[in-house]
């Protein structure tokens, strides 16, 4: 009985080769969890006084200074946009951005939307005026917000204001709030 169940044995093993090491694979090496950090550190850090934000000025979209600006984020529900343009959602907070440089600009806009986040706040207005240039070229403020706004992402959507509230020279924002995740989107 015991010479069937070895010669059964060995025809089932036949043609399989023994293993000659006696390491196991594991897989993949694990990520060294420190490096990474590093260079996350490093990658936020200021590089020649400019900071890594995100928002790029390679391709900035001009507007005309009475240009209506509107823009969504895909599934923001067109009704939220509709009820932001006709000044039914309150801004509670307003960032002027008159007289300023590109890059100051820049920063202070970033600083704002930082600042709204921790406050949970749903709409801000942005006011980016609407000079037109002594060089006959357009806005440049009111440009660059209009591309700024289209790459932060906590912007869902923006549409130019009311007359009263600055009209073609200012924007109504409609922002993401963190704590209350998934009733935004």
């Amino acid at each position: 009985m015991q010479d069937d169940d070895f010669s059964l044995f060995q025809s089932a093993v036949r043609g399989v080769k023994p293993i000659s090491h006696d390491r196991a694979d594991t897989g993949k090496a694990k990520t060294d969890r420190q490096r990474i950090s590093t260079l996350r550190q490093a990658a936020t850090l200021k590089t020649d006084s400019i900071t890594v934000d995100g928002l790029s000025d390679l391709f900035v979209i001009d507007v005309g200074a009475e240009d209506e600006l509107y823009w969504a984020r895909d599934g923001v529900q067109d009704s939220q946009l509709r009820k932001l343009k006709a000044g039914q959602v309150p801004f509670e907070g307003s960032l002027d951005l008159h007289g300023m440089s590109v890059e100051k600009a820049r920063e202070i806009l970033w600083d704002f939307f930082a600042e709204a986040a921790k406050m949970e706040v749903r709409c801000v207005r942005v006011t980016h005026g609407k000079a037109a240039r002594k060089d006959g070229k357009r806005p440049l403020i009111k440009s660059h917000v209009n591309t700024w706004l289209r790459q932060h992402p906590q912007v869902l959507g923006f549409t130019s204001c009311l007359p009263r509230h600055g009209g073609a020279g200012a924007v109504y924002v409609l922002l993401k709030r963190t704590m209350l995740d998934g009733r935004d989107e």
